[in-house]
């Protein structure tokens, strides 16, 4: 899957209830995603790092889709002007 599919998907399945949510809730359950997968890469097994990692993801996407940003062109920052 690209990942503008993976966008659009999260939006199809989640975007209502993500705007309703709001950006600041969106970010504060961002955060929790990604002390879960600290976690699960300090403790965990591979299956618990790969579920993790993509709710990570999920939640990225929402923020993107709430902030109006593609993913797409975040990502490809790294390809004309890596840091």
């Amino acid at each position: 899957m690209q990942i503008a599919e993976f966008q659009t998907l999260m939006d199809d399945l989640y975007g209502e209830a993500d705007r309703e949510r709001g950006i600041p809730a969106t970010v504060a359950w961002l955060c929790e995603e990604l002390g879960e997968l600290a976690q699960a890469v300090r403790k965990g097994t591979t299956e618990q790092q790969l579920h993790e990692l993509g709710d990570v993801l999920a939640w990225t996407a929402s923020l993107a889709n709430q902030l109006n940003l593609s993913l797409t062109d975040a990502a490809s920052r790294y390809v004309t002007d890596p840091p």
